[in-house]
């Protein structure tokens, strides 16, 4: 009994490496994985909202869209998204800077998932599109542009 005893001692700590290895591999990459994704959801959301308050205190018109991807860009870049972004605004009449007028800013990133080789990248689409609104409405009590 005591040398099948010793023939088994150790084993224990092997299968426990190799369980451990092959479920926490896994694990950190879905940790990484939804960071990335969270960093993704916040930038859109931050850059829509930004883009829009962008838009609607600029003081004419002419600079208004320019501001607005400037606060888009600076927030989405905050968070390490530097290509695949885009940014739409509509305004729900003409013009679009008139009292109670409202601006909606939609802003979109590609968010590519993370530690994935080029090669696979061209093959396989791993990117998530994430996307996000913010409606704004210019002052009520603001001028005539």
């Amino acid at each position: 009994m005591s040398a099948e005893r010793h023939r088994e001692s150790g084993s224990a700590v092997v299968e426990f490496i190799v369980l451990g290895v092959v479920l926490l591999i896994p694990l950190v990459y879905l940790v990484l994985f939804m960071a990335r994704i969270q960093a993704g959801t916040y930038a859109v959301s931050v850059a829509a909202r930004e883009a829009g308050r962008a838009y609607v205190s600029s003081v004419s018109g002419a600079d208004a869209a320019g501001r607005a991807r400037a606060a888009a860009a600076l927030a989405i870049t905050d968070q390490g998204f530097a290509s695949g972004q885009t940014l739409t605004i509509t305004c729900d009449g003409s013009p679009c800077l008139r009292p109670e007028g409202r601006i909606s800013a939609t802003a979109r990133v590609v968010v590519p998932l993370p530690l994935i080789p080029s090669f696979a990248r061209q093959v396989i689409p791993l990117e998530i599109p994430v996307s996000a609104t913010h409606v704004s409405t210019v002052d009520r009590f603001r001028g005539s542009p």
